[in-house]
């Protein structure tokens, strides 16, 4: 148990995943903990929105901008959102299929892309800012020492801090969001007894009207538009959608200081010791399905018992609380890399180390993370890479917990009304992204909320497949929003005509069951989602010649090809992507009715059947994998989608062991893709190099990703960090961020229910020592691996809840373990057992 004083009094931390097993000796210098302090440090106060600090709690989320003379928190909830429940059928949409499908059957591609609008629908509805916290502190702040001045965001903690002086005055700012209690809480303290002022407010961009209350409360009232904002419509004009209510609570130091009220708006504190601030905020949101006229939640009631139940409660107890619910998940896993001191090449011999780091590591404390990015390309800082790898894990805690809405395109955080892409959830890579770290980086419960989500959709997608295509189950197409919409996007089809979105999350169902072995999700949650879905794919596949079933219409998310004819098309049949998904589909509904004892039910005697007519995946003539099921000409080679990759990555159907022939040609299909891309692009590379167990090209990725993005200058970047860590397309999206969690665990960990593959990708070359604690592997295996001057030390495996066998792979060598229930085992680097004990 360790101590951390947190005030007045101590707080004593339970022991986490990551605690339960250490290496024998020294491996670098942390033996799995990091080599560095887990902050993002930051020169002065943000100019950018991307230079702000991300807080959340899962639910609400602030932007903190760490201003000197006058502070914001920009703040969001998540279940604001434009609009109402849709209808997202189209009556007209048979004939229009039964038209693409002919022109599609007679090669006419161009001809079916222009028919395939036809099938088109709505724009999703869009993610909207909650509003801001303003502080105005007086004009004596201007006059701060700049040197003195602090802005970090603590991993360790979940905690965002400034810090600056005024002369011999230290003011200090630290803010958190509780998931605990639902707030967010700030507390602004001066050295000096009396030396703290301000003026502080709510506003917001959206309809709204605020007031301060007779306890130093401002109540801000508010509602969504009911529409997608129109480009000449002012979204005040209509405020009838969701209703939301924020309440900002102040508090001060008892024995000194005043407060005031400005305007029935503002308050104004004079000559206080220290203040907290509360925030909560509340809407109106009762599900995809209730429209917000009928709801019948009262936001302000909600908001007003919510503080209610901290009254109780002091700040310290409050922060208490918070970092024994966050480190509960964020102290599960550690991961601690350093260079080699002899320097290894790839092929495991030795080299002379003739490059010079540019910033020395006793410098981080000092230098902004900003720089740290800057230099990556010269230094190579594994402590950075660590950095960022916890700080996707940050995130996901932050923005996805049981309860929430599903992580959207910029998970919680946005500050516009029109924001890029909506920042709704789009199905076609990136929301599944959004969750790839979740069960290998050890947190399982914060991907909950996708599969609630999931269900909603499924409510939605059966009415969309019955009256669109005629179809059983259930269909959800690229991209959705808070209402579940399950419709075509409107525009084109190259992105809009893409019913696969449903399909792949349904992967996630089987992926959580052979992470954690829970029989009981599998039948109560997975099963029934896996059936409808399905079901639709059975009814979607039609024959085709040579008695293939086939997709049709099908596109390759967001890409076009050359048809025969010589003009650019994005409709044809059977994408590799649509059968890849397909086959995951299937193979795991099959698995799951053994596990089930369901092998008998009309259901999977019909996937069995359809199974070997499946298109196989194909070759194209230069070696790479086809990605359609012609070989079109690829008008952009260096295209940002790796759809037909997706059976190697996160896909099963090809693997090193099983396709070489196919992973050969998915090695030949990244080369010709190319470096190049946005920065989920560039983490899905890293993901898929990894599972080809190239290290070489996986750290080529990864370093690849470390180029700082400067907000006024977007459009000369593909990819890259923004200086807060925020991942950049550009502009910012979060997946990213997730992408790269995931990526660097599967360099590390590869897995399936009976095999483990002990650092498949490690790059020996880079983080020649390094340690990696609390992983998680498919049948709830905890793995913890340390290595040393490129080489395997030691393993730690156990499992808390079942027995299981374990194929254990190193380089070559295979062991079989048998892992019972309770028991930590340590295995040396000849895969030896050299120490058991119960936990």
């Amino acid at each position: 148990m360790e101590e951390v004083d947190i005030g007045d009094w101590v707080l004593v931390r339970r022991s986490t995943e990551k605690d339960l097993w250490n290496p024998s000796g020294t491996v670098g210098d942390g033996g799995g903990e990091s080599s560095e302090p887990l902050k993002v440090t930051f020169g002065g106060p943000a100019k950018h929105w991307t230079d702000a600090i991300p807080i959340g709690n899962g639910r609400l989320g602030a932007m903190v901008w760490g201003g000197v003379a006058s502070e914001i928190l920009q703040l969001n909830e998540d279940t604001l959102w434009t609009g109402n429940p849709g209808n997202y059928t189209d009556p007209k949409a048979p004939e229009a299929l039964a038209e693409v499908r002919k022109l599609v059957d007679n090669g006419e591609y161009f001809a079916a892309t222009e028919a395939a609008v036809k099938l088109s629908g709505n724009p999703s509805d869009v993610y909207q800012p909650l509003g801001d916290i303003k502080l105005e502190f007086d004009d004596s702040h201007l006059k701060y020492t700049v040197p003195s001045y602090r802005r970090e965001l603590d991993l360790d903690t979940a905690t965002a801090r400034i810090s600056y002086s005024v002369g011999d005055v230290e003011f200090t700012r630290e803010h958190f969001a509780s998931n605990p209690n639902q707030v967010i809480a700030s507390k602004i303290s001066g050295s000096k007894p009396g030396s703290l002022s301000f003026t502080v407010s709510l506003d917001s961009k959206l309809h709204h009207h605020s007031q301060v209350n007779s306890t130093n409360q401002i109540i801000m009232q508010g509602s969504c538009p009911d529409k997608r904002p129109s480009p000449k419509v002012m979204v005040n004009d209509n405020p009838k959608g969701v209703q939301f209510t924020a309440i900002l609570d102040l508090q001060i130091s008892e024995s000194r200081g005043s407060i005031q009220t400005l305007d029935d708006k503002k308050l104004k504190v004079e000559g206080c010791d220290w203040a907290v601030l509360l925030l909560v905020a509340s809407s109106s949101f009762d599900g995809p399905f209730t429209k917000p006229s009928d709801s019948e939640k009262d936001p302000t009631s909600e908001s007003l018992s919510t503080l209610k139940s901290t009254k109780n409660l002091s700040y310290s107890d409050l922060y208490a609380r918070h970092l024994d619910d966050y480190q509960s998940l964020f102290h599960r896993v550690s991961l601690q890399l350093s260079k080699s001191s002899k320097n290894i090449c790839v092929d495991g011999s030795l080299k002379r180390d003739n490059h010079a780091s540019h910033i020395k590591e006793s410098d981080h404390g000092t230098v902004s993370t900003a720089e740290r990015v800057k230099s990556f390309q010269t230094d190579e800082d594994p402590a950075l890479v660590e950095l960022l790898f916890q700080f996707g894990r940050y995130l996901l805690i932050s923005c996805s917990r049981p309860g929430t809405q599903v992580a959207n395109l910029q998970g919680i955080w946005n500050k516009d009304i029109e924001p890029p892409w909506d920042a709704a959830q789009h199905l076609n890579i990136n929301l599944q992204m959004n969750y790839w770290p979740s069960l290998p980086c050890n947190l399982r419960e914060c991907q909950e909320p996708l599969f609630d989500y999931l269900s909603s959709l499924s409510v939605n997608g059966s009415k969309t497949a019955k009256v669109n295509y005629e179809a059983s189950g259930y269909v959800v197409h690229q991209i959705s929003d808070l209402w579940a919409k399950t419709s075509p996007d409107r525009g084109q089809a190259v992105w809009a005509m893409w019913p696969m979105g449903g399909a792949w999350v349904c992967t996630h169902l089987w992926e959580h069951y052979t992470y954690t072995m829970d029989k009981d999700f599998l039948k109560n949650k997975a099963y029934p989602l896996l059936e409808g879905c399905t079901l639709f794919l059975l009814d979607w596949l039609i024959e085709g010649p040579g008695g293939y079933l086939e997709t049709n219409p099908s596109t390759s998310p967001e890409h076009m090809f050359v048809a025969p004819d010589g003009k650019q098309a994005s409709v044809s049949y059977s994408s590799t992507m649509d059968n890849s998904i397909i086959k995951e589909v299937f193979s795991e509904i099959v698995s799951a009715a053994e596990i089930l004892g369901r092998n008998e039910d009309a259901l999977i005697k019909r996937v069995l059947e359809a199974q070997p007519r499946l298109l196989p995946t194909r070759i194209n003539r230069d070696g790479s994998i086809m990605e359609w099921a012609q070989d079109f000409q690829d008008p952009d080679i260096h295209h940002r989608h790796l759809s037909h990759l997706f059976g190697l990555y996160p896909g099963h159907t090809i693997t090193v062991d099983k396709t070489p022939d196919l992973c050969k040609a998915a090695e030949s299909t990244l080369y010709k893709r190319g470096e190049e891309g946005p920065g989920w692009s560039t983490t899905w590379k890293i993901a898929l190099w990894a599972r080809l167990r190239n290290s070489e090209h996986a750290y080529r990725m990864v370093k690849h990703l470390f180029d700082l993005v400067d907000p006024g200058l977007e459009v000369k970047f593909e990819g890259g960090l923004y200086s807060n860590l925020f991942t950049a397309h550009p502009p910012f999206q979060i997946d990213a961020n997730f992408g790269f969690s995931a990526a660097v665990a599967e360099m590390l960990v590869q897995s399936t229910v009976k095999d483990l593959y002990l650092l498949p990708a490690l790059p020996r070359d880079k983080w020649g020592s390094g340690c990696v604690k609390g992983l998680k592997a498919r049948g709830r295996v905890t793995v913890n691996i340390c290595w040393k001057e490129g080489d395997l030390h030691e393993v730690g495996l156990w499992s808390k809840e079942q027995n299981s066998v374990k194929r254990i792979h190193y380089r070559g060598r295979t062991v079989t373990a048998n892992i019972s229930i309770g028991r930590v085992y340590t295995f040396n680097n000849k895969l030896k057992c050299v120490r058991a004990y119960s936990l």
